[in-house]
């Protein structure tokens, strides 16, 4: 750090770090001068200099409480960096009563110690191989993670670099945190144990680990300990059993909060229970007077269609001064009981961020006199529902638009009571965030019949073109297609064409003549994994593998992308066990997205290899639907393996200034110890999940995903890959699954990655990791 002033340490560290007491008291005035200080012996000299640092800065840095870097850290500084610190830098205003030969004697004895302690801990990593030590100031500036996604643009990427290729094999747990906090609570209260599938991403400001907990409610942890700082609980007052009595409790964790600060206190937004919009004061938990109604918005009210709300999944944003958020709803429809055609839309509201007053409301599904509204035919907009925002969204607060992935309409399967091209479903839509006016959208799928809707963020991209700059839009898809459209139009940065695809037979139902493809830079589909089934894409690990793949793709109705669902028993489905789609509505990209390097102009994807067998059937006894899906499971190949070529997880980098695939790498081992491939020299083949990336300075981290979701999928390993070649750099085993995102923040000099992490039949938690 040097010598700095005062003035200069100011700017560049927060006012929490700056007023926290670096080595704090009030005078002394017994401390020996430079004159007697070399003529003292050196062991009188570190006594004295020892009972300096009791009486005047132990009681903040010896315990490493909240916020004052410990002695142990404060080791690892230089004397000059203490010196600089404590005579004309952060602590200077701390200093009262000391001399500048106190201030010496301090730096001497905590430097000494210092030196010798950067001495040993060199010498024992590069006894391990490491060739760069991590060095630790107290005094850097925080980095925080302020968003689901890193930022509202959706990069998932961060500048840090503490951890990187030399040291990341060191890479370790520090401390851990349960997705529900053990906290004192009220006598008799039952609290559930969470889920094993944590998908809660946390966001960190200010020193503080903020998360949606596994009851619904919110945490907030010190960011270098992982301990509880404020907790709040979900209990919806107008349930009174809620409190002790877990079958009556409201809300799960979400995938995410929201943080604002707008030049003021920060505030967590947070959905409670479920069904609330809470305004949370960042520091202390503590409701938001003036937000709504006691800090919070009951968000059942203001819909246009419904009277429940529920909201489980992807995080609101915030821009412009404008909470904007969406809904879940139960969109998945099969033969389990009586199927109804009428469900609720999944609107979406903009709400004010200071007051929680609701400003507007944006029909997913036109109504009369709407743009849009004459795509559903046979006047299915007044009664179909769903066609909702149930991932995350992103947003550029420069132009003031919001970008909303939007899901399928009423049911999944079979659209025959839904006749029409059906705007806005399964479209990417920018909304003025101000006024929650359409700008622009652009749909992928037509009147969808495979559940492919927009599960991620779009992520917002400056990228250069031809020598062109663009804003852009890059959006992964379950389908395994980037659509790169320009954020500010919405027209497509390389082409996107209209292809005929093939025509079912189910009775009643409409089917889109075309569907659109987007092309990447050479002009060929923009697909990065298996599209559609030929024999072709069959496994060949041996000759007799193939032959019994072969064999069993016979029972199967397939086809390109886009091949419609079958009937079961009837016309393309006679004989059939039902037909194959790939990628399935669990392939390619899922919710948890993508990652991109602004330095580089690099996307990170990664992809799921899960086909799924689907059929129709009449609806149960009740319905009004026609028909719905019956059959739906993941295709099972020759003895236990694939049917398909892997690899059946993977990583790929796109360059997007090229519009061209970089790399392709398998994310993981698969099923390579398979009794049918003993004695095969194979690669690894890659494990299906769903997963999300982290991209940092020279590394991207990703783990497995949560086995079971779907099935035969996930795994405990987390890796770090080379950015530029794809190569693992390091295998982190854990004992559980990432089940989340990743995230990484920088506190006290020390960077953290934060994974979310559960495994069947073991509770959620939040584990920290760091290297030596």
């Amino acid at each position: 750090m040097g010598l700095q002033s005062a003035r200069a340490l100011k700017q560049r560290l927060p006012a929490s770090l700056v007023a926290a007491a670096f080595l704090a008291g009030v005078g002394c005035t017994n401390s020996p001068t430079p004159e007697t200080r070399a003529s003292t012996p050196s062991s009188a000299l570190e006594a004295s200099a020892e009972a300096l640092f009791q009486k005047r800065c132990a009681s903040c840095h010896e315990p490493n409480i909240e916020r004052a870097p410990s002695r142990s850290t404060i080791a690892l500084m230089s004397p000059e960096q203490i010196v600089g610190a404590l005579d004309g830098g952060v602590m200077a205003p701390m200093t009262t009563g000391l001399s500048k030969a106190d201030i010496e004697m301090l730096a001497d004895h905590l430097g000494s110690h210092a030196s010798s302690q950067r001495s040993a801990t060199s010498a024992s990593l590069k006894t391990a191989g490491s060739t760069r030590p991590v060095v630790i100031d107290p005094t850097a500036a925080p980095v925080e993670w302020l968003t689901y996604n890193g930022g509202y643009a959706s990069t998932r990427y961060s500048p840090l670099d503490q951890i990187n290729k030399d040291n990341v094999k060191t890479l370790h747990v520090v401390w851990r945190q349960s997705l529900t906090p053990d906290v004192p609570r009220g006598e008799g209260m039952k609290i559930p144990p969470p889920s094993s599938n944590n998908e809660t991403t946390p966001l960190m400001a200010g020193g503080l680990v903020y998360f949606s907990t596994g009851i619904g409610g919110v945490a907030a942890l010190d960011a270098a300990t992982g301990k509880v700082v404020w907790n709040l609980d979900s209990i919806p007052t107008e349930e009174a059993r809620s409190a002790d009595d877990p079958a009556q409790r409201v809300g799960g964790a979400t995938r995410a909060l929201s943080y604002w600060a707008d030049g003021g206190d920060g505030r967590i937004i947070a959905l409670i229970g479920g069904r609330y919009l809470a305004a949370l004061d960042a520091k202390t938990g503590k409701p938001v007077a003036g937000f709504g109604v006691d800090g919070q918005v009951d968000l059942r009210k203001g819909q246009d269609s419904g009277t429940t709300f529920n909201w489980r999944t992807g995080p609101t944003v915030i821009v412009r001064g404008v909470i904007i958020i969406g809904s879940v709803v139960n969109d998945i429809n099969a033969a389990r009981g009586p199927q109804r055609k009428e469900a609720q839309r999944g609107d979406v509201r903009g709400i004010d961020a200071k007051t929680g007053k609701q400003l507007w409301i944006w029909h997913s599904i036109p109504q009369a006199g709407e743009d849009g509204n004459e795509t559903w035919l046979d006047g299915s907009w007044k009664y179909t529902g769903h066609t909702n925002v149930w991932g995350a969204m992103s947003a550029d607060e420069d132009l003031g638009l919001v970008y909303m992935p939007e899901t399928t309409p009423t049911n999944d399967w079979y659209g025959g009571k839904r006749p029409g091209a059906d705007l806005f479903a399964e479209s990417i839509v920018a909304l003025d965030a101000r006024t929650g006016k359409r700008v622009w959208h652009f749909q992928g799928v037509h009147h969808g019949l495979w559940d492919y809707d927009f599960p991620c963020a779009p992520v917002l991209v400056d990228i250069t073109v031809n020598d062109k700059k663009i804003k852009a839009l890059a959006q992964p898809s379950k389908q395994a297609f980037l659509y790169v459209l320009d954020r500010e139009t919405g027209k497509p940065v390389w082409p996107i064409v209209e292809r005929p695809v093939p025509q079912g037979d189910a009775p009643g139902e409409w089917y889109s003549p075309t569907q659109p493809v987007p092309l990447n830079g050479k002009g060929q589909p923009f697909a990065y994994d298996q599209q559609g089934v030929t024999v072709d894409d069959l496994i060949d690990f041996t000759p007799e593998l193939r032959a019994e793949a072969k064999k069993m793709l016979e029972d199967y109705a397939y086809g390109p992308m886009f091949f419609p669902v079958v009937v079961q028993g009837q016309g393309k489905g006679a004989g059939k066990k039902g037909s194959i789609h790939m990628p399935g509505s669990y392939g390619g990209t899922n919710w948890p997205g993508a990652a991109f390097d602004p330095e580089t102009n690099i996307l990170y994807v990664p992809s799921a290899h899960t086909p799924v067998v689907a059929s129709l059937v009449p609806a149960p006894d009740g319905s009004d639907t026609g028909m719905t899906r019956q059959r739906y499971e993941p295709l099972r190949g020759p003895q236990g393996l694939p049917m398909f070529k892997p690899p059946y997880g993977r990583l790929v980098a796109i360059d997007l200034n090229k519009g061209e695939i970089k790399w392709t790498v398998a994310n993981g081992d698969g099923p390579r110890d398979n009794p049918a491939l003993k004695g095969l020299k194979l690669p690894p083949l890659g494990v299906p999940g769903r997963v999300g990336p982290l991209a940092t300075k020279t590394l991207v981290f990703m783990g497995e995903g949560f086995p079971q979701d779907p099935p035969g999928s996930g795994g405990k390993m987390f890796r770090a890959f080379d950015k530029a070649t794809g190569d693992v750099i390091a295998e982190i085993p854990l004992d559980g699954a990432v089940t989340g995102v990743p995230m990484t923040y920088a506190w006290q000099g020390r960077q953290y990655i934060i994974v979310p992490m559960g495994y069947p039949g073991r509770p959620g938690e939040f584990v920290a990791l760091t290297v030596n």
